[in-house]
């Protein structure tokens, strides 16, 4: 059921502009502002509760797989990051330099970091010597600068807030499965918190992390029909341990290269809950990740007793763990239910002069705008379930919308008709990076995964129509 609520004129119709439609949420909910330097924003208040609950899910779940916190410098000495060629060669476009230190001239230039690996290894050449130290399993939460032409709110910032895990591993096997773990947690994530279905497959090498030598993501598809990459996991081998000269000493007394991976998540988040679930009355938070699960909203609230019985819910709700909040502002019902809606709260619960006598209360559900008259003594229990049931809805909406919009092709006139109208175009491919490059040249769209389910379709490529190896999906992406 969608939600029938009267439109919100405050924010341009998505059908009219998505983009607009889009930056009109990040403004009017309150998420971020802009600030006086291109790409950097303002994560207000609001914004930044709904980053803190991806954090403390992911912070949970890396902590319960024995990875470790820990916190880098925020610049890079130009020498050291010029130590690994490739992955040099991937950033270099993108960094900020400071040259002068006060007054004097840096002779080393430092670079804030676009990515730590570089300091990671720095690091780890210093305190690994013996198979015994080994793995070391560190993620930090931090910032990263990375000078983007083009940026929009979340997906692409000059600086954006992210977490990012380095770790290093005696063997090949632990490094690669590893490396595959951190992907599954992060499409839990997706399945648990965000209500947002991925795709999950490895990137193509012209894909892949600049340095590593698999790179593996997880892939949202917006309601534009545009692919939006959420998170990598990366196997490194051997590559940045020989390059910084990380070793250690084996059971057998040999001197050897540590095995290393790297993996990361975004605020980039943000904008694809933005996407995947808003709609024309603003944002619509999935319950497990919404900062107010519940907005308690009192109707003819100056009337005797309507304040109270709305404040004994609140302290009701509050003492059984769910993330509510009363309003009691001045404003009108009418103001108060449409700036909620705007926020995104699942549930609202309304409570008046009649619910008291009648020892109710009504809750509405923002992802369909449904109401729901409840007894006072259910209130807890249909609450929880009602929370439930609406990341339910909410997540299978968005895996039919994904599912609806996965289209087979076998030529390249299909491919661009399935880009264009937008979506998936699932295809065969020979494995040659000439006939990849072709695709992006021809239709702008890019190779965003070879899912894990390799179910060949055909046997020719959809490119040249030489014998195809891989199942690859394109689509046009943020």
């Amino acid at each position: 059921m969608e939600n029938k609520t009267i439109k919100n004129e405050a924010i341009t119709r998505r059908e009219d502009d998505f983009a607009q439609w889009y930056t009109d949420v990040c403004l009017k909910a309150e998420l971020m502002d802009y600030s006086s330097v291109k790409g950097f924003i303002v994560y207000r208040p609001y914004g930044y509760a709904i980053w803190e609950q991806i954090q403390s899910y992911l912070d949970r779940r890396f902590k319960e797989t024995g990875h470790e916190n820990c916190y880098m410098p925020l610049v890079i000495p130009e020498s050291l990051f010029n130590k690994e060629k490739e992955h040099v060669q991937g950033f270099a476009p993108e960094t900020l330099i400071c040259t002068i230190g006060g007054k004097n001239k840096i002779e080393d230039p430092l670079i804030i970091r676009p990515t730590s690996e570089t300091l990671f290894c720095e690091h780890f050449s210093k305190i690994v010597s013996s198979y015994r130290d080994l793995p070391k399993k560190y993620n930090q939460w931090c910032s990263v600068v990375r000078w983007e032409k083009t940026t929009r709110p979340f997906l692409r910032g000059s600086e954006f807030l992210w977490q990012e895990g380095h770790t290093i591993h005696e063997t090949e096997v632990e490094a690669r499965n590893e490396t595959l773990a951190m992907l599954e947690i992060y499409d839990e994530l997706g399945k648990e918190l965000l209500a947002t279905p991925f795709i999950k497959g490895k990137k193509t090498d012209k894909e892949k992390f600049a340095g590593a030598e698999e790179t593996y993501t997880i892939e949202a598809l917006m309601p534009d029909g545009k692919a939006l990459q959420s998170g990598t996991t990366h196997y490194f081998g051997q590559g940045f341990s020989k390059a910084f000269n990380v070793t250690f000493q084996s059971k057998e007394g040999k001197l050897e290269y540590p095995h290393q991976t790297s993996w990361g998540v975004s605020t980039r988040l943000l904008g694809s809950i933005i996407m995947v679930h808003g709609d024309d009355n603003g944002l619509v938070l999935p319950p497990h990740l919404a900062p107010i699960q519940i907005v308690v909203v009192p109707i003819a609230q100056q009337k005797p007793g309507v304040i109270p019985a709305a404040r004994k819910i609140y302290d009701l709700l509050r003492k059984e763990g769910i993330r509510v909040k009363i309003d009691e502002t001045d404003r009108t019902p009418g103001y108060k239910f449409a700036d909620w809606e705007m926020k995104g709260v699942p549930i609202r619960l309304e409570i008046g002069p009649r619910d008291i006598e009648k020892e109710q209360v009504v809750l509405s559900k923002r992802n369909t705008g449904e109401k729901i008259i409840v007894k006072n003594d259910e209130l807890i229990g249909e609450s929880k379930k009602l929370l439930d049931l609406i990341h339910k809805e909410m997540y299978e909406k968005a895996h039919r919308f994904l599912l609806e919009h996965i289209t087979e092709v076998r030529n390249m006139d299909e491919l661009k008709t399935t880009v264009d109208n937008g979506g998936y175009a699932k295809t065969m491919w020979c494995g040659d990076e000439v006939c990849e490059t072709k695709i992006k040249e021809l239709t702008t769209a890019t190779a965003r995964c070879m899912p894990f389910n390799q179910e060949p379709f055909d046997n020719k490529c959809v490119v040249c129509g030489k014998k195809a190896t891989k199942v690859v999906l394109f689509a046009k992406a943020y």
